[in-house]
């Protein structure tokens, strides 16, 4: 079995051509809002999805870090982690930016044009996912269907930035199972040296950038064996 999990303010289509099981993270997409949120929370919510056998876990950015707060928590569950673009290097104006994001108001945007651009904006897909994908359909809510007034806004729950800044070390010191931390070439979030500070062989994927799993399907494929 493979799980697969999305990075912040992504939702499960971002696997699309990827064999596994895909679920919503908490406050995102399909799934409920429930604050507080944290990487704990996010693994305990997915945990159910593990069967008897021990699963692969790919997660992407934030869902790298749940990930292996997965691994940790179901030792006998998890064969292998691999993150993909996890930020590990958190300035305190990075963290104070994000803590400021998850105090932020729900927006509404006028159209459903300007929610899909905010979408992928904050997820980084802009380019990679055209607007009128139908991916898209789950990462923005129209608040009439929704019942709660006129306009657009996005499926994420702005809190979600909440989950704080990831202890790396700490988590790769309590996983049992094998590790595989990758990056794409042109990932301005991350970069190979800071990998390299916390595991032996970090993988750097030729031409791609931080959304590896939606340019190449093939390239995260091919850290799986």
């Amino acid at each position: 079995m493979r799980l697969l999990l999305h990075g912040l303010g992504a939702t499960s289509g971002v696997w699309r051509g990827h064999d596994g099981a895909a679920p919503d993270l908490p406050g995102h997409g399909s799934a409920a809002w429930d604050a507080p949120y944290s990487f704990t929370r996010h693994a305990e919510a997915v945990l159910p999805l593990l069967g008897a056998e021990p699963a692969t876990v790919v997660g992407h950015s934030m869902g790298g870090v749940v990930g292996l707060v997965l691994a940790a928590m179901a030792p006998d569950r998890v064969r292998l982690v691999v993150g993909l673009g996890i930020k590990v290097s958190w300035p305190p104006e990075d963290a104070a930016q994000a803590a400021a994001m998850a105090e932020r108001p729900v927006a509404t945007y006028d159209t459903r044009d300007e929610a899909v651009d905010r979408f992928l904006r904050v997820s980084g897909l802009v380019g990679l996912v055209a607007p009128g994908d139908p991916m898209v359909d789950e990462a923005v809510v129209d608040r009439r269907t929704a019942g709660e007034g006129s306009g657009w806004r996005l499926a994420q729950d702005p809190r979600t930035f909440e989950a704080g800044v990831p202890d790396m070390a700490g988590l790769l010191a309590a996983v049992a199972c094998p590790v595989v931390l990758a990056r794409g070439e042109h990932d301005a979030m991350v970069t190979h040296e800071q990998l390299a500070a916390l595991v032996p062989d970090p993988v750097t994927l030729p031409g791609l950038g931080h959304n590896v799993h939606v340019e190449d399907s093939s390239a995260v494929l091919a850290l799986l064996s």
